[in-house]
């Protein structure tokens, strides 16, 4: 029996009890986090500008990647500080359209992106 087959059995009490916890819900990309997805917490205020004790929310590790990869934290402080502007980020906009057709535990790296890339190498 595969993986798949074991997490998710229709007589899996971890799954199928009155007892069972609902998904956590990525609320940038809707999709549910399983139990053994990669995810992470995102300060919606990065930390390095003041938001240490300010909110955060529980993403796909992908869908957190993909925010750094394509914003500077001056950047998400500034415009980008809650999920509806992220979600309505042109930037973002592809990325989580095509996220939302992989699976709910889909996992790749995730590499900058050739502006922001560029913007760190020119510090002008």
């Amino acid at each position: 029996m595969g993986r798949r087959a074991r997490l998710w059995r229709d007589d899996d009490p971890a799954t199928h009890s009155p007892q069972a916890k609902p998904p956590v819900i990525c609320p940038l990309c809707e999709r549910p986090i399983p139990p053994h997805a990669k995810s992470s917490l995102h300060h919606l205020t990065p930390k390095l500008k003041g938001g240490a004790r300010a909110g955060t929310v529980r993403l796909h590790q992908i869908c957190h990647s993909a925010i750094h990869a394509r914003f500077s934290e001056a950047e998400i402080a500034r415009r980008l500080a809650d999920v509806e502007a992220l979600r309505a980020a042109p930037e973002m906009a592809e990325f989580l359209a095509w996220v939302r057709t992989k699976p709910d535990d889909f996992h790749a790296a995730t590499r900058m992106t050739r502006d922001r890339r560029g913007a760190k190498r020119d510090p002008h």
